[in-house]
């Protein structure tokens, strides 16, 4: 398989790259691209290096199947070309997310949907936030039913690219030498702060819903093939490096214990059950950064839904690997598998 990376001096570009090269994926080869400025930088790829290539039309002549993870702009630009030429594109931007003819895949969750791939030779991968999310709805999903669901975020600066890392480790250090520190990524201080806005400098609406949670709420309505489903968000970033961890409250069809929940999660090889809050045993940022798997804890009985309908958990995920690369990664599998 021939493969490209658009968006390769990224975060989530490297870590494909990472990702590509852990799981043994089919290279024929792979070709990192960036924009011109990243022309000539060198990035990883297992014990060797690549050299970046700037983005051109021609960058695509022969190859099957290429990653998008740089701006959305990029994606809407690049992606039709990738089609032209003959390849298949898996994009991490919003581009094409809501695209009734690109299907938007979670593998696990809603793998089928791939096979509508040929209509646009786009397929979307979520929103970070919403592929954890989803991932720990779909067995519930099935189980019981979901009719409605609230969740709150937790999300790593991580998820604002390289600028919100540098842009925390810069403010923790100047506070701790007293100097005055320049606000550039985010729309107010982060270090030792929670911050209500994602994105940070997006207008809100009128209806006050920030672009963040009117992705969560629009993809996981496409994902799960719920378009009714009642879904509340309210997306925060927090001062954290790597990993988004969520609150969920989900309100049922019918009624389910949160030991069959657990159990659930537990027959789910995407996820992980760490669930002992009497013994310190709770999933977090710690133990998911790394981790393939999206973790669940504090499995519990959410008494504001009558008849044993309410369930209440807690989600946890690294954005960087699970919430974007590892995603795209498993996409590419499947079509290989079946498709390609």
């Amino acid at each position: 398989m021939h493969v490209a990376i658009v968006g390769a001096t990224g975060v989530v570009g490297r870590e494909t790259l990472s990702i590509l090269r852990d799981r043994g994926f089919p290279l024929a080869s792979v070709k990192a691209l960036a924009s011109e400025r990243s022309q000539g930088v060198h990035v990883p790829f297992g014990d060797d290096e690549l050299v970046v290539e700037a983005v051109r039309p021609e960058s695509f002549s022969g190859v099957d199947l290429v990653f998008f993870a740089a701006g959305g702009g990029v994606s809407k630009v690049w992606a039709p070309r990738v089609a032209e030429a003959g390849g298949v594109s898996v994009d991490k931007s919003s581009s094409f997310r809501m695209d009734p003819e690109v299907p938007l895949v979670v593998p696990e969750v809603n793998g089928h949907a791939l096979a509508g791939f040929a209509k646009k030779r786009i397929v979307a991968t979520p929103n970070c936030s919403t592929i954890q999310l989803v991932q720990a709805l779909a067995p519930l999903h099935r189980k019981a039913g979901i009719e409605r669901v609230v969740v709150c975020t937790y999300q790593a600066v991580s998820g604002a690219g390289r600028g919100g890392i540098d842009e925390l480790e810069r403010q923790v250090r100047d506070l701790f030498n007293l100097r005055e520190s320049k606000i550039e990524t985010f729309d107010q201080r982060i270090a030792f702060n929670v911050l209500p806005r994602i994105p940070a400098k997006d207008p809100i609406p009128a209806d006050g819903t920030t672009g963040e949670e009117r992705k969560m709420i629009d993809e996981t309505r496409k994902i799960l093939e719920a378009p009714a489903l009642r879904v509340g968000v309210t997306c925060v970033r927090v001062p954290v490096f790597n990993g988004h961890s969520e609150a969920v409250h989900v309100e049922l069809g019918q009624a389910l214990s949160p030991e069959d929940a657990r159990a659930s999660f537990a027959a789910e090889p995407n996820l992980l059950v760490i669930d002992d809050p009497a013994r310190g045993l709770y999933p977090t940022v710690e133990d998911a950064s790394g981790e393939d798997r999206t973790l669940i804890g504090r499995v519990r009985v959410d008494d504001s839904v009558p008849d044993g309908r309410g369930l209440a958990f807690w989600v946890v995920s690294d954005n960087l690997r699970t919430g974007a690369a590892l995603n795209a990664v498993r996409i590419a599998e499947a079509l290989c598998a079946d498709w390609l």
